[in-house]
């Protein structure tokens, strides 16, 4: 039996391939299955292990007829020295052969993660927005892979975005390295940075909120605590995403905002409502939650999917903005690894090692 191996280059070619509507279509499919409580799913409950400086997931999923992975990362401790933390989050995923069992891949995740939201991120954005939406500005708070991604995605999806404002916490190589990948792809764009407001200094609170002011769409996916900006400054029919709080205590926005959106777009109500802040804190239940899943249909043989016009309706009229809360599900990372795989295999990329699982 081979083994193919794709390292974080190899994954960034086959990426590149992928447009954003095959990468919808790919998260169109599995939160389909998973809002029909799909029987093909498995998503066994992630193990940990503490190392020295890390704490290593262990995340396995399955879906019948897609493919079945597990991904392993590791989230550096608070207490790690400088070094391993700007090394970021190591993430792999190994892919195994339906009908033999054996490990079919191993694939750097290091990016996959943030592909798969900012794919999930985007149908949400095509679902709930008009289909002749022209949105003029974006805005996006953090640098890291998860904003990269979901900028990629957003300003190839949406040639009539103008302007694209990218806020952090520090204006350090990453956000500037982040800046220059933008300005260099997507030429017609204007690309700027600027430092969020702390508690400490509101030395660029005038310039933040306007970009929010103007924003027709906004991704967070940062890890704070405290709203990063208050409802008022939202305009209506701005979509918002967000991808950062995965525990009670982190919020991204205030109860304010979540209240003006009414019902709230998720990816998976139960775990939203174990994991997201925002959603805690506002004391939501299920009612006022819609998961992704149940506002489509999904045409397995045309690889389409087509909107449930009523469903749609009340989301985008229950409030005056829309929100969709991310905060992960195993089904993705199945998803997007496999396929992946499969294009690796047909474009001939990677490394496959021929002898991997022979003697002799």
């Amino acid at each position: 039996m081979s083994l193919l191996v794709l390292s974080a280059a190899d994954v960034a070619k086959v990426t590149s391939t992928f447009s954003p509507d095959e990468l919808v279509v790919l998260m169109a499919d599995v939160f389909s299955r998973l809002s029909e409580r799909h029987r093909g799913i498995q998503q066994p409950h992630r193990t940990t292990l503490a190392l020295e400086h890390h704490t290593s997931l262990f995340m396995p999923s399955r879906v019948s007829s897609v493919g079945t992975t597990m991904k392993v990362v590791s989230v550096p401790s608070i207490d790690a020295p400088k070094e391993v933390k700007e090394k970021g989050l190591p993430a792999t995923t190994v892919v195994l052969d339906e009908q033999y069992g054996n490990v079919r891949a191993v694939v750097n995740a290091r990016r996959l993660t943030a592909l798969r939201n900012a794919a999930g991120s985007l149908l949400s954005a095509r679902i709930v927005l008009p289909d002749d939406a022209k949105p003029k500005s974006i805005l996006a708070i953090g640098a890291g892979a998860q904003i990269q991604a979901h900028l990629a995605l957003f300003l190839t999806a949406y040639p009539s975005l103008e302007t694209c404002t990218i806020y952090n916490r520090s204006r350090n190589a990453r956000l500037e390295s982040l800046r220059e990948l933008l300005d260099s792809t997507f030429t017609s764009v204007h690309v700027t940075t600027g430092v969020l407001p702390s508690a400490h200094s509101k030395e660029h609170e005038a310039e933040f909120y306007e970009a929010v002011k103007h924003a027709n769409i906004i991704i967070t996916a940062t890890s704070s605590t405290h709203p990063l900006f208050p409802s008022k400054l939202v305009q209506k029919g701005t979509h918002l995403c967000l991808i950062g709080s995965y525990k009670p205590e982190m919020h991204e926005i205030d109860t304010e905002l979540v209240k003006r959106a009414g019902v709230i777009i998720v990816d998976q109500k139960a775990a939203c409502l174990q994991e997201a802040g925002e959603l805690i804190d506002a004391e939501l239940s299920e009612d006022d939650l819609v998961e992704l899943g149940e506002l489509y249909d999904f045409k397995a043989k045309e690889q389409a999917w087509i909107p449930r016009e009523g469903p749609i309706e009340e989301v985008q009229t229950s409030g005056d903005v829309t929100i969709f809360k991310s905060v992960g599900v195993g089904v993705q990372d199945v998803a997007v690894a496999c396929a992946v795989v499969d294009r690796a295999i047909k474009e001939k990329i990677g490394v496959v090692v021929e002898t991997y699982d022979e003697e002799d």
